[in-house]
């Protein structure tokens, strides 16, 4: 079905309104074992939206996304989430146009508190959760590096996983996998990609469900983020097989 924005194209740009639609809306989403649950789907286009500044289309999509089933809860929490990864500047107005969208959805706000840590305890369940997710090495991750720059490592260990991954209404799964199209989707942070692209292998989310995100989010990065997302897949997951083999 033609997305609505589209459907705004037809008396301007009625042959790309058609080959866009075409492609996007229907020989993507049903491309032969490269699909996704429409939430999941959602989740992931939004993600990217978010990664690649697309906001006139976030306010589009956002309504279509609560109908699939996304709640309330998980859309704020990509879009907050996304400021440890994109920057306040880039997460400000995309969580303003979501809370115009949800008042406009007749969503009360501001919505239950996901928090589940405190100014206290952060830190240490910040790390936790990073050993969680990517291992032992991460242990003691807070303190380390060189003085002068130790404390980005303590930011990243609060602020990063302490006070955005340790939050409800996503799981380690969902996570993982915003941040991925986070970081896709805005292109330029290959090594961050292959760090979570590990990530999301550690926590179930295995190489056809990372390429099939790729590919329900093409439409909306574009072919060369596409591609280097792709390229960042095989690499890791070539390199985790050969650590299996030994």
């Amino acid at each position: 079905m033609k997305q609505k924005y589209l459907m705004n194209l037809e008396k301007t740009d009625p042959e790309f309104s058609e080959l866009f639609s075409r492609f996007a809306d229907e020989e993507v989403v049903n491309e032969p074992g490269k699909n996704l649950d429409d939430r999941t789907r959602y989740m992931a286009i939004l993600a990217a939206l978010l990664g690649c500044q697309g906001r006139d289309l976030f306010r589009e999509i956002l309504p279509q996304a609560l109908d699939a089933g996304v709640t309330p809860v998980e859309v704020k929490e990509i879009v907050y989430q996304a400021t440890a990864y994109l920057g306040i500047g880039r997460s400000y107005p995309i969580l303003n146009i979501t809370n115009e969208v949800l008042k406009t959805q007749g969503v009360s706000l501001p919505l239950p508190g996901q928090a589940t840590t405190t100014p206290e305890n952060r830190v240490q369940k910040g790390e936790d959760k990073q050993v969680e997710l990517f291992g032992e090495s991460y242990r003691g991750a807070a303190s380390r590096g060189p003085e002068e720059s130790r404390h980005i490592n303590r930011w990243l260990a609060g602020n990063c996983f302490g006070d955005y991954y340790t939050r409800k209404g996503l799981d380690n799964r969902q996570r993982e996998m915003i941040t991925f199209c986070f970081i896709a989707a805005q292109g330029g942070c290959e090594p961050q990609l292959a760090g979570h692209t590990a990530g999301n292998l550690s926590v179930g989310n295995d190489k056809q469900f990372l390429i099939n995100v790729i590919s329900q989010c093409m439409p909306y990065i574009g072919y060369p983020r596409t591609l280097n997302a792709l390229r960042v897949v095989n690499e890791v997951y070539k390199e985790a097989e050969n650590h299996d083999q030994k």
